[in-house]
């Protein structure tokens, strides 16, 4: 995620959040978050703790109906990026967040559920996936498809004619997969430091491949460790009370920063047809 431009990112609850949101507070400020309870360029001043929380609005450029999110924006292709996270992960970057073990009427784990993320899967033009690397996620097979990533693999993501490309990252607390441009099998292409590509192995639930040339990942920055460290953001000196079901200060309304609504956002809400409803309406 760079910060070069503005890019709206579709971003799911969870740890999917919480890395959008330290990549927001430190090396892409311009990204544009957006949640799909309707909430467009949100801005939370603490980690959100569902979709639903008040976080969200109270900090948005805009706030649209569910629907719209999903048939306007979502579906009509006007979200680059997506990002999930997941329970279970296959090695095409199929991903399962509804049950674990069992069947679906009597599973041993039920999770909460797709959502929106089958969705996000299919129509955002590129997706990332974050989860933590271990054999209880990375399986040789799902316990239950939730959001399909390539599918079986090779072509079987393209002749089922879906808008977006598809995940492009898996990112992990070991290191980076990418799907083989060809096969679409995720191959390890980056491993952190102190991580070595024998303990990825070893982690993973099906044969991983493994190229000739796995470079690390770059070290984080003092700065952006320090971030991670302290929390989104560091502690302010004002009090916080409890709101809307997350913890907030009691004056940000008020002493919050207003930034400008961006001219893709104001523009596209321009054309929604709940906007020419009201425009309509307002000249006669």
């Amino acid at each position: 995620m760079t910060n070069t431009q503005l890019a709206p990112l579709f971003v799911g609850i969870g740890l999917p959040s919480a890395a959008a949101n330290l990549a927001r507070q430190t090396h892409a400020p311009d990204t544009i978050l957006i949640y799909e309870s309707g909430t467009i360029g949100a801005k939370p001043q603490v980690l959100p703790l569902s979709i639903g929380d008040g976080e969200l609005s109270e900090t948005a450029d805009a706030v649209v109906s569910i629907p719209e999110m999903f048939s306007y924006w979502l579906q009509g292709g006007r979200i680059a990026l997506g990002f999930l996270g997941a329970a279970q992960i296959d090695k095409y970057a199929n991903i399962n967040s509804t049950v674990i073990g069992g069947t679906y009427q009597r599973p041993k784990v039920r999770l909460p559920g797709a959502g929106g993320a089958q969705e996000i899967a299919a129509s955002c033009g590129e997706v990332l996936i974050t989860l933590r690397h271990n054999k209880r996620a990375f399986v040789e097979k799902l316990d239950f498809l939730t959001s399909g990533g390539y599918f079986e693999g090779g072509d079987t993501r393209a002749k089922l004619n879906l808008p977006g490309k598809g995940p492009a990252a898996v990112i992990t607390d070991l290191g980076i997969l990418t799907p083989d441009p060809v096969t679409k099998e995720l191959t390890l292409t980056s491993v952190h430091p102190g991580v070595t590509v024998e303990q990825v192995v070893a982690e993973t639930g099906w044969p991983l491949k493994v190229p000739p040339w796995s470079p690390g990942s770059k070290q984080l920055t003092s700065a952006r460790a320090s971030s991670a460290a302290s929390g989104i953001p560091p502690p302010r000196p004002l009090p916080r009370v409890m709101m809307s079901g997350s913890t907030r200060s009691a004056s940000q309304a008020n002493s919050a920063p207003v930034r400008p609504m961006p001219v893709w956002i104001s523009s596209a809400i321009s054309n929604t047809p709940c906007a020419r409803v009201s425009a309509r309406s307002s000249r006669r």
